[in-house]
């Protein structure tokens, strides 16, 4: 696992940034922090990316770190058939995606350098559900809440919504605010 460039953290600290493949490791529930904890003691080299929320616990509210994903840590290593045992044996991990040790499943290295400067940043940031064109979704709020469609098109803060009528073969396509929208 050699290394190919350093990093800086917001902190000021350096680390070393591992040249390999990012990977997605199914945990257990809740156990995202333990599985990153035993595969960086097992020289991995996981990503658990946390945003703050306020949690309510006895009657005072605090600032607490949460998986921006629940259920999945990233691993940034290359793995052959040794390391994806090794891996496999941290306890809570329940897999790792893809089609076994020969073709794990691989995530672009753009999306996860767009989510670690997001982590690094510190901006608020909350979970969103993954609507993607085609998806069904209901409109929580404003004048069409309670309507249930279908994401035509997608764009940073406005969608296109299909309201279909079956029975006549017909459609009409709404533009919507993407704060109203939920999965369906």
């Amino acid at each position: 696992m050699s290394a190919v460039g350093i990093e800086t953290l917001r902190d000021g600290f350096t680390r070393p940034v591992p040249a390999a493949p990012w990977h997605v490791v199914w945990t257990s529930s809740h156990c995202e922090q333990l599985v990153c904890d035993q595969l960086s003691a097992r020289g991995f080299h996981p990503f658990l990316p946390r945003v703050a929320t306020w949690s309510l616990r006895a009657g005072r509210r605090h600032q607490v770190l949460v998986p921006v994903f629940p259920g999945y840590v990233f691993l940034n290593d290359a793995l052959d058939r040794a390391a994806h045992v090794e891996a496999r044996k941290a306890r809570g991990v329940v897999r790792v995606l893809g089609d076994g040790w020969e073709r794990p499943a691989v995530v672009p290295p753009a999306e996860m350098d767009a989510l670690r400067r997001l982590v690094d940043a510190g901006v608020p940031a909350l979970p969103h559900p993954y609507l993607s064109e085609g998806r069904r979704v209901r409109i929580t709020g404003g004048p069409l809440a309670g309507l249930e469609g279908v994401v035509l098109r997608t764009r940073p803060e406005k969608g296109m919504l299909v309201l279909s009528v079956h029975m006549l073969q017909r459609s009409v396509a709404a533009e919507v605010d993407w704060s109203y929208v939920e999965a369906a």
